[in-house]
């Protein structure tokens, strides 16, 4: 089994990252830039070294994410299209960051079901946890899927209603 490093961060940017009480840091790592990234029990956040500028999103928010350790870099995609957010962390050797990633939005994920509609595109309807443990349901569609063809819209409706029941989420 790989060994992982854990990382502690500086007392500033601790203080920036865990804005919620209870909230706690599970991993950290420094980034080549010299600013920081950590993941909290409900949040992947990121701070300058001197606890400035932070930013945080809820793991609900993270649609997938990718290591690359030829870069040493950690590749996050958001659900709403945002701007993928690249991570390259300055200490080349293995970082519980991209571990603790994977587990929290796994963590986050209570059912999914992928909708497979014309030209091969995808729909995928999930059942998600958000910070305080509310359930709630999520579509993220492939690039040119339009969402308002009433076919499409029909088939991925179908999916929500059975992820929703099978949750026991209201339809």
């Amino acid at each position: 089994m790989p060994s992982f490093r854990r990382t502690p961060l500086p007392p500033d940017v601790r203080r920036a990252v865990v804005r919620e009480p209870g909230d706690r840091v599970l991993a950290a790592a420094g980034l080549a830039d010299g600013s920081w990234a950590a993941a909290t029990r409900t949040t992947l956040a990121t701070c300058d070294a001197d606890g400035s500028h932070a930013w945080a999103r809820p793991w609900s928010d993270v649609d997938r994410a990718s290591w690359d350790p030829e870069t040493s870099t950690i590749t996050v995609t958001w659900v709403d299209g945002s701007p993928p957010l690249a991570l390259r962390l300055a200490d080349e050797g293995r970082s519980a960051l991209a571990q603790v990633l994977r587990e929290r939005v796994q963590s986050s994920v209570v059912l999914s079901e992928t909708v497979t509609l014309t030209a091969g595109r995808t729909a995928r309807v999930a059942v998600r946890r958000d910070g305080s443990g509310r359930l709630f349901s999520q579509v993220v569609a492939d690039l040119g899927v339009d969402l308002t063809d009433p076919e499409v819209t029909a088939r991925v409706d179908a999916a929500e209603s059975r992820v929703r029941s099978a949750s026991g989420l209201p339809l």
